[in-house]
């Protein structure tokens, strides 16, 4: 069974010579470690189910190499999305593959508190002392008086001793197998695929997490060649970093998870609806007078001014339609006075990148948001906002549609000022036909159903929105 791919496209298309080749320099510690991994996941017979992490760093092309399933994960964050994975997927055999730069900096958070959760996930941690990817600047493992990029006089006390990822990790309580292997010798290349087979049995297994840090060679920022620097491993990073076996528990299986369950009836459930609130059948077209399938929209305003809300209601009502629907709220000191905001989107099918930086939709409760996300609007879009509390509204870029709705007025006629984001609702609904106004209430009335007082007076506050615009008005 070939684990890798017989071409890797990243060179030349997968054509030639260069379609067989991976990207890593002549000497570099990365390509064995590759093929053992390969090997392993082949003997184990687990390539269907193994999920691979890379992050930004030397590792992050390898899912040009791996035929498996592949993430890739912002710097530092393969731990994270490898816990995402093995919960949505217990039965996965996932690893995260990282560098030192990458799961000893900027990741050591996620590294340290998922490690201590202690679920079956296997971590391959390449130490080759050096930022390799990113011009060879200093790493936290980088040995003192090593000369790097940014420590051009070598590293000194004050910039901090090498930090042993093997020892810390191996302190925690959640592994259970942590061991430092190295690549200068055969010898020790047939420990480092011993000990990368052991860390995947012992997840297949559901024994525990399990971490590999492997010392490995960089010619490229040593200004060495290969022979010279795997010389350099044994004299000079062996004695910082021990060989050896730094944790070693034998534990039972337990790791005996059921996947969960991604129907809307489920993870609506999780929120205290009724399955019978989704509503599949005969589905409304989504915002027909915007023409797209997946409508991106962004709510923002003051704190208190209820842009949160509104945004839940919105996603909450989309799921109960049977779209696919994503909120993501920003919050922050910005809030009060400034701007908070939520990006909300609905997609017929599967909403792919839930951030709104250039919405369709806009909902401005203050002058600040209109005039931070106005101009991000697309072409075509429709902006809406508070002209009780913008009086002086900015120029917009052309072709969009602006409505100046009196949100806060309409509210406080109604004696409730703070139900102007049902307001600005009703205003969405009439001028985009977004979703059904019936399927909008209906999920109102659930959310508010333990404030029975409220409903009455959010349903007055959605229809003086709706009887405010004009749908064909510009």
């Amino acid at each position: 069974m070939n684990v890798f791919y017989d071409h890797f496209e990243r060179h030349a298309h997968g054509e030639g010579l260069k379609g067989h080749s991976t990207h890593y320099c002549a000497g570099c510690g990365h390509g064995i470690v590759h093929r053992d991994l390969a090997d392993t996941i082949g003997e184990l017979g687990i390539q269907d189910r193994t999920v691979l992490i890379s992050p930004v760093g030397c590792s992050v092309f390898a899912y040009y190499y791996f035929d498996v399933g592949n993430s890739q994960a912002a710097h530092g964050r393969a731990p994270a999305v490898a816990l995402g994975h093995k919960l949505a997927n217990p039965e996965a055999v996932v690893i995260s593959y990282q560098g030192d730069g990458d799961l000893a900096s900027i990741g050591l958070a996620e590294t340290i508190s998922i490690a201590q959760m202690g679920l079956p996930i296997t971590v391959i941690f390449i130490n080759n002392a050096v930022y390799g990817m990113t011009g060879g600047q200093m790493a936290p493992t980088t040995l003192l008086g090593q000369k790097t990029v940014t420590s051009p006089q070598g590293r000194q006390p004050a910039m901090g001793k090498p930090l042993r990822m093997a020892e810390l990790i191996a302190q925690l309580d959640g592994p259970v197998y942590v061991e430092r292997v190295a690549l200068f010798e055969a010898r020790q290349r047939v420990k480092a695929k011993k000990a990368i087979q052991k860390a995947l049995r012992l997840q297949m297994e559901g024994r525990g997490y399990a971490f590999v840090e492997i010392l490995s060679e960089c010619p490229t920022h040593l200004k060495m060649s290969p022979e010279a620097t795997e010389e350099w491993v044994r004299t000079q990073m062996e004695p910082v970093f021990p060989l050896g076996v730094k944790k070693d528990l034998a534990v039972e299986p337990w790791f005996d998870r059921h996947a969960p369950s991604f129907s809307p009836e489920a993870v609506l459930g999780l929120s205290g609806a009724e399955p019978a609130t989704v509503r599949t059948a005969a589905r409304h077209r989504l915002a027909p007078r915007l023409g797209t399938k997946d409508l991106s929209l962004k709510l923002a305003g003051a704190g208190g001014d209820g842009a949160q809300i509104a945004a839940l209601l919105l996603t909450r009502a989309a799921i109960d339609e049977g779209f696919d629907s994503t909120h993501i709220p920003s919050y922050g000191p910005e809030s009060r006075g400034g701007t908070s905001y939520a990006d909300v989107h609905i997609a017929e099918e599967e909403v792919l990148n839930p951030a709104a930086p250039d919405p369709h939709v806009l909902i401005a409760f203050n002058a600040p948001s209109l005039a931070k996300f106005a101009p991000a609007v697309r072409e075509g879009g429709l902006i809406i906002y508070d002209r009780t509390m913008i009086t002086e509204p900015p120029a917009f870029p052309p072709n969009r549609r602006v409505l100046a709705v009196p949100c806060t007025q309409l509210a406080v006629d109604l004696g409730r000022p703070v139900a102007k984001n049902v307001v600005a609702l009703g205003a969405l609904q009439a001028a985009t036909d977004l979703l059904p106004a019936a399927g909008l209430l209906s999920t109102m009335r659930h959310v508010f159903k333990d404030k029975s007082s409220l409903i009455s007076l959010n349903e007055a506050a959605f229809a003086a929105g709706q009887q405010v615009v004009d749908p064909e008005s510009e």
